[in-house]
């Protein structure tokens, strides 16, 4: 069962995690759309994962890590 509201060390991960993703595509030269492209997502859904809205699930992180040539440690730590 879902907690609700989310504690707030939940949504202070969540932030990190979407800052992390940001920093990397930045780091890689990417727009939102192409990393999008790369990993077949949506741009939307990654501004979403940027901005906390949501977060991508392990899935999408090992794409994510993938796409961006980092360790997936780097992405959630």
């Amino acid at each position: 069962m879902p907690l609700d509201p989310l504690p707030a060390w939940a949504t202070a991960r969540r932030r990190e995690i979407g800052a992390r993703i940001r920093a990397a595509r930045m780091n890689a030269n990417l727009t939102q759309a192409a990393l999008a492209e790369r990993i077949g997502r949506d741009h939307r859904t990654i501004h979403r994962w940027e901005y906390a809205t949501s977060i991508p699930n392990l899935e999408d992180l090992l794409l994510l890590a993938d796409a961006l040539d980092v360790p997936l440690a780097d992405l959630v730590r």
